[in-house]
Formats: structure tokens, sequence, C-alpha cells
């Protein structure tokens, strides 16, 4: 297709997308679909749940932010099912401020844009639609215009409810250019766009010396005030303030608690009344969602002064922690490097699992469990089974320390090395081993890290080189049982024979001597003990296989070892203790045709590159020949 096409259908649709009418034909657009005038906290809502709603392991996932925000699936199931949604039911919550707490690089930046391009999106859909009356600087809802008498008898015949009072300048404008004939003033539907200030209105702070509270409400404009003779004329006003933009939509406060407390006086009437002072007019009624963000320290400082208190008592506190999910951690730095230019770098396997791993440790706390240690608690937070927790004793360790995960290391240092390490590495490999180089060699350039930190730092990265290595170790174990899988089904079956066989002697007497003859007890001990199985645990382990082998047969399948994660990890460790020597003199050799080049190939098949497998098999091979 032509370019030329492609603009002129984008024109098309824009034009096919605005409406212009009476107010009367806007109140027939209300009759037939009610939803289109209400309050913004009720929009925000129903644009979260058009998107989807899923149940994942008893949370739920809204797919509004999916692929944008990952681990915060506790943060935004608050923020939807706490906040939003008895906001949009009209409940005393929508009068309040909703206060992103976190520290730097959690996401609640990213949670407000989300919100604001969504908005955007969702306001040139057909159930997003946003009327105002034509003209009107706070793109005022045209249910203003009826008189407050009339009313009742309107919402009775419509079935919504009036909230809100006309602007100064629509008040204005009513009685002086339509003589007060509200069924004359026309509307048009808008289009919600923070780059055109409609609906979307953002508030930056800077020095509180030269910034002008006009930003936030607006400012006399002086050029006319020769033609209309007063400031408290309307039409002698800009109302271009933020707020007045944001009306009907959403307001971000950044670095809400760094305002000079002048700006943020406004806020306390317009979270309780629903209405804000400017110039030399009454109240001026505004229906906008107020989120602002700010870090923990600023935060705390903030309570800590009692001159506050009324502020923070129309505040929704909404805590942002970090991330503590290694899973969710990697899709943050794959949708981070997603943009940038690395596309002739090969990110090798775990890679990137390798950043995620030590992010993630940094932000956890001991437990005082015993035999937890930070690793164990970084795999159950990830939803992996740990040895001696259930899975319900998980939710027991988050409230040890409700403040876990609001400090640690910042994605965007991790990012940042990522990133010189990708640039280092052009046309090349990024392995797990030079990650955890790249992140220790930058540690002296994190600001505000100490030396107790950096210490810390350092053992963490070693942790992680360690969890590392296991990873590598068990891609090079599954290209092995690839290579010869014969050999470990050989292995495999020789132990179920001898499973049936203990199994069925255990159940027919009672014992008094050795079950087994000593060859076939040391071969089911030699696998075992790859696993750890000990001597007292062997028995209720064989019974478990006996049982799985027994539920194949009956449903007329073969119990392969690759069913059972202990048992799949025993036959290939018995399978490298059996050909230990065979593949410590191919390993030295390294002969084209020989078992390395065999293990590479399998390796490739599985995201590996040339270089990263040949040194992940050098790896394996060094820790074997040690």
């Amino acid at each position: 297709m032509d370019w030329r096409d492609l603009l002129q259908r984008h024109r098309e649709a824009e034009a096919r997308l605005r409406w212009e009418g009476s107010f009367g034909d806007y109140l027939e657009l209300v009759r037939k679909q009610p939803w289109i005038c209400q309050l913004a906290p009720s929009r925000v809502y129903r644009m979260i749940m058009s998107a989807g709603v899923e149940d994942e392991g008893g949370r739920r996932r809204y797919r509004f932010f999916a692929n944008e925000l990952f681990g915060l699936d506790e943060v935004i199931q608050r923020l939807v099912e706490d906040y939003l949604r008895p906001a949009a039911e009209g409940l005393e919550l929508r009068r309040r401020i909703l206060l992103l707490v976190g520290p730097v690089g959690s996401g609640k930046s990213t949670l407000v844009n989300l919100l604001k391009r969504g908005l955007e999106s969702y306001t040139r859909t057909n159930e997003g639609a946003v009327y105002a009356i034509k003209g009107c600087p706070m793109h005022e809802e045209p249910l203003h215009l009826i008189p407050t008498s009339l009313r009742p008898e309107f919402e009775r015949r419509l079935g919504v409810r009036i909230e809100g009072e006309l602007c100064p300048f629509c008040r204005q404008r009513l009685a002086t250019e339509f003589g007060g004939r509200v069924e004359e003033v026309p509307v048009e539907r808008i289009f919600f766009s923070e780059e055109n200030r409609v609906g979307i209105g953002t508030f930056a702070p800077s020095d509180p010396k030269s910034q002008d509270i006009a930003e936030l409400t607006g400012s006399v404009d002086l050029a006319a005030i020769t033609r209309y003779g007063s400031e408290s004329d309307p039409r002698a006003y800009c109302f271009d303030g933020e707020l007045n933009v944001a009306n009907r939509g959403l307001m971000e406060f950044m670095e809400m608690l760094k305002c000079d407390e002048r700006f943020l006086w406004n806020l306390i009437f317009l979270a309780q009344e629903g209405n804000f002072k400017t110039g030399r007019f009454s109240l001026i009624y505004a229906d906008e969602l107020v989120i602002g963000h700010c870090n923990e320290t600023e935060f705390q400082s903030f309570v800590s002064n009692r001159g506050h208190e009324a502020l923070l008592s129309r505040m929704v506190v909404l805590r942002v922690p970090y991330n503590l999910r290694v899973s969710e951690e990697v899709k943050i730095y794959a949708k981070l490097l997603g943009s940038s230019q690395h596309s002739k770098v090969h990110l090798a396997p775990h890679a990137l699992r390798c950043a995620a791993m030590f992010s993630v440790l940094s932000r956890l706390q001991e437990s005082q469990r015993q035999g937890l240690d930070l690793v164990k608690k970084m795999r159950a937070y990830d939803g992996e089974q740990v040895e001696d927790l259930a899975p319900a004793e998980v939710a027991e360790l988050r409230t040890e320390h409700p403040d876990e995960g609001m400090k640690g290391v910042d994605p965007r240092y991790v990012v940042n090395r990522l990133c010189a390490a990708l640039a280092a590495n052009e046309g090349g490999c990024l392995t797990p081993w030079e990650v955890c180089r790249y992140l220790r060699n930058g540690l002296d350039l994190h600001p505000g890290m100490t030396a107790a930190d950096r210490e810390r730092m350092e053992f963490l990265l070693t942790l992680v080189q360690r969890e590392g290595g296991e990873l590598v170790k068990k891609d090079v174990q599954e290209a092995l049982l690839a290579s010869y899988s014969a050999l470990a089904q050989a292995i495999f079956d020789r132990y179920l024979e001898n499973i049936r066989l203990y199994c069925r002697t255990i159940n027919s007497c009672e014992l008094s001597g050795p079950v087994l003859e000593s060859s076939k007890e040391d071969f089911m001990r030699s696998l075992e003990l790859q696993i750890g199985i000990g001597e007292t645990a062997k028995r209720s382990f064989r019974q478990e296989i006996f049982w799985h082998l027994n539920t194949c047969a009956r449903r007329g399948g073969a119990f392969s070892y690759r069913d059972h994660e202990g048992l799949r990890e025993a036959v290939a460790n018995k399978l490298l203790a059996d050909m230990r020597e065979t593949l410590r003199s191919a390993f030295l050799r390294r002969e084209p045709g020989s078992v390395v080049s065999e293990l590479r190939r399998h390796l490739e098949r599985r995201g590996y590159c040339s270089r990263c497998a040949e040194e992940a098999v050098l790896y394996v091979a060094n820790q074997w020949c040690s």
C-alpha cells in the first residue's frame, strides 16, 4: 500500500470518530448509553476491566498491565479492587488522592504512564467515548448545563446521576452567548491527550521560588483585561492549569511530596469536596483521578510532620515494592533491552536470569525459619518447590518482613550494566559469567553504596554465579541425556526392575534380612544418592516410584525417567558418573567427532550459540576434571 493511502485512511478514521451535535442530541446519546457520562474513577476502572482479567493460582491478573508491568500483581490487585472499584461505584474513595510509595525504579511512574496512555486509547473507542461542551477549556460534562432544580427529573428519565457545576467560563457563556437556552449549547466528542492537554494533566515540582501556582490553576489573561475590564470576568482568565486540563480524566503529581506546600493546599479541597479555588472565582468543580508518587524517604518525612495531617487523611497510600520473583524480573530486563540495538549480540541462556537473581537476592531479608537461606527463599517466592516448605507457607514468609522489597538493587543499575556488557560484546555473546563480572565491576559506580553494601553485593554475586553454574550444568546434563538416551534408558530400566522386585518383596512377607542382593541394592543406592535420598528415606522414595509405575501402567502409558524430576536428575548424574573417564578424555582432546561436539550440537538446539555452548561444556568439564 502506498504511503499516501495510509495517510488518507488515517484521516478518514479520525473523521469517523468525530461527533458534534446539540445538547438535545447528547441527551439522546446518554439515554441509549448512560455510561458516557461516568465520572473519572469509573472511566479508569472500566478501561482496565475491558481488557480482561485472568485468575492464576488464586491471584487475579489484569491484562491491561500485561507485557508492561511485571512482578506487581499484588500491587495492581490492591489498586483495582481496594481503590478503583469502590471509587467507580461512587463511594467516598473517589474523593481520595492515590499516593504510590516505593523505591526508585519500582514501577510507579510506569504504572501511571500506562493509565495515561490507556485513557488516550480508551477514549477513542465506543465504550470509552467522552463528550464535552464545545469550547469549554475544562472539557465540561454537558449535563452540568441542566439547572439544579430540574436535575432530579432528568436523573429519573436518563437513569444517571448528575454531579458537578458549570465552570465560570461556561456559566458566563451560557448567559451571554446563549441567553440561558441550554438546548442550543453545542456538544462535541473529545479525545484525551497529554500532548494536547485534554483530560490528562502532569505536574512536576521545580524551584519553589520560581514555580507559579498558575501552573496548577491557570492565570489571568493580561491582554484580555483591557477588553473585559475585570480580573473576575471569566473571559479574562486562562483556565489552562494542570488541574483544569485534567478535568474528566487523570492528574499526575510527579514526585508529589517534593512540591512546595502551597501547591498541595489545592488538593485538600479537591480531595474533600471535588473542587478547587482559582483566581477571583467561586470554587470550581473538577472530576479527576489524582495520582501522586514519591520515594519512601520522602513519605516518611512527610508523615512525621503533623502539619500535613489534613492532606494525609485524604490520601490512599499504596506501597509499590521491588519485584521479588526472578521469572518476572527476567521479563523486566527483556522488555527494557528489547528496544536497544543489541541484535548482533547473542544473549546466552540464563544470562538475564543471573542478573535477575542478583537483583532479587539484594531485596530479600533473612528468614527466621531454620534452614531457609536466601537462595531457597528466592526459589520459593518464584513458585519453585523447596524442600520442607509447603506452598501455603510461602505466604507466611512474606509476613516476617512487611517492608521486604522496599530496599535493594535498582533495576536501572542492572540494565545499565547489561547495556555496558552488550556494547562491549558487539557481535559476540553475553554469558552468565560475563553478566556477573559486569555487575561486580560496576559496584563502584553505584551511587550511595557503602563498603558494607558492596561486601554484601559481592557475596550475593558469588551465590548467583553458583546458581548460574547449576543451571548451565543441568543444560549440559540434558544434552548428555539426549546424546546418550539409550544408555540413560538402560540405567532407568534396570532401576525399575529392581524397584518392582524390592516393593513386591517387602509387600509379600515380613523381612528379617536384606531385601535385595548386595549388587542390586548397591546399584539402586548409587542412583538414589545422586539426588540426596538417604538410607531412612529410600523406602518411601521407592514406593513412590512404584506407585507412579503402576499408575502409568493402568493408563496404558510408559513411565519414563523424564516424567519424574528427581529421577531425571539422578539418571543424568549416574550417567555422568559412569562416563566420567570417557568424558574427561574427550574434553581434554576436544576431538571434532567426540562427545564434546555432540553436546554442543544439542545445546545449540536449546538456544546456545557456538561460543556459549563451548563455554558451558568446558565449565562442566572443569568441574568433572577437578
